[in-house]
């Protein structure tokens, strides 16, 4: 089975990270999130993804000459202008000439979601297209999907507000669709799939969904971003975080050969070649390859991208560095910060909930 899945998004809400980098080749515990995407999806029998690109391909070309990821065959569509969601599938679907019942995803999502269950669903009760739902505590900010009691769909509400919504289950993200649902789609028209696409095939009862209660989180901001580091860290998406990692003393990991001076714990991971100076700590945190943590400096509930620095006795929580940020000596950067790769927090000072760019 083939999937498309969606990554020509300008992550917008990770910027400055996103600014050179699509969202979806920043890594997750020293893995980038589509490689994790798309390992899911092998598990689950896909056997070829096509990736709907828009924002940076290159990004994806480079990272990946020989079109396979995570043991994947992948195709390439790179839309000619933005063209929405449901414009993008379609687009992406005629251009690998899919004509067989089909998956798509949305390539900033990690799940656990049994997708081979959602599959079995949506051909059992002929459907059009299903839909994966999960739970969430506030689905204001999302599509709330109400279904009768043989999952098909009644209504499709975009972003209702939080004490109107019929259901706290929303859109997943994951859906399975046939060919039928792309005729729906003019040739590079712009279109919109949850406001265009899905209602009327609720209208028609031929739009299904399927809710599960599998681990779910979207990395889209920088909360969600870090917080997904620290699922895998912390071991609530299984041991070791990334294939190869080695444990040490039950509570910490390495990748590769770091040089650890200073004291790492508490499910940090300190990936190849980087190095944590004399006296300097790391808990909960992930140090990336070639990362550097100087003497005296702390780390803590953050993410280090490749060669990452921070200096002598700075503190950095809560936050993320791009790859090669520097934080200067004695600096604070805390409150989810996002420095941007390349860019620098001066020495001596404080950026508390800041965004951090290169200079223009």
């Amino acid at each position: 089975m083939r999937a498309v899945v969606l990554v020509g998004g300008q992550g917008t809400r990770l910027r400055p990270l996103t600014l050179s980098i699509p969202k979806p080749m920043l890594p997750i515990a020293e893995v980038p999130i589509i490689e994790r995407v798309v390992a899911h999806l092998a598990r689950h029998d896909i056997d070829e993804v096509v990736l709907s690109l828009g924002y940076r391909p290159d990004g994806f070309l480079t990272a990946y000459p020989e079109n396979t990821c995570a043991g994947v065959r992948l195709t390439y569509a790179v839309e000619p202008e933005p063209l929405d969601t449901a414009g993008g599938i379609a687009f992406a679907a005629r251009h690998a000439g899919i004509d067989d019942t089909f998956v798509v995803v949305n390539g900033d999502v990690l799940t656990d979601l049994d997708l081979s269950a959602l599959v079995a669903f949506h051909r059992e009760r002929s459907a059009t297209a299903s839909i994966a739902l999960t739970p969430v505590d506030d689905p204001s900010h999302f599509g709330v999907v109400p279904t009768d009691a043989d999952g098909r769909v009644v209504a499709f509400i975009e972003k209702p507000p939080r004490d109107e919504a019929p259901t706290n289950h929303i859109n997943a993200g994951f859906y399975v669709f046939e060919p039928e649902v792309i005729d729906r789609v003019p040739v590079d028209g712009r279109l919109h799939l949850e406001s265009k696409v899905f209602p009327p095939l609720a209208d028609e009862g031929r739009l299904y969904a399927l809710a599960f209660d599998d681990y779910w989180t979207d990395t889209g901001t920088p909360a969600l971003y870090l917080a997904a580091n620290l699922d895998y860290l912390a071991g609530r998406r299984g041991t070791p975080p990334v294939e190869g990692a080695k444990r040490h003393d039950d509570s910490w990991w390495t990748l590769g050969a770091p040089v650890v001076d200073g004291v790492a714990d508490r499910d940090a991971l300190v990936a190849d070649a980087a190095f944590i100076g004399s006296g300097a700590t790391v808990s909960a945190s992930v140090i990336g390859t070639g990362a550097r943590v100087e003497s005296g400096a702390a780390v803590r509930r953050s993410v280090l991208l490749p060669g990452a620095v921070v200096h002598a006795d700075a503190i950095v929580e809560d936050s993320i560095l791009g790859a090669g940020a520097i934080v200067g000596r004695g600096a604070t950067v805390r409150g989810l910060t996002v420095v941007e790769g390349g860019a620098t927090v001066d020495a001596g000072t404080l950026a508390d909930g800041e965004r951090v760019a290169v200079p223009a």
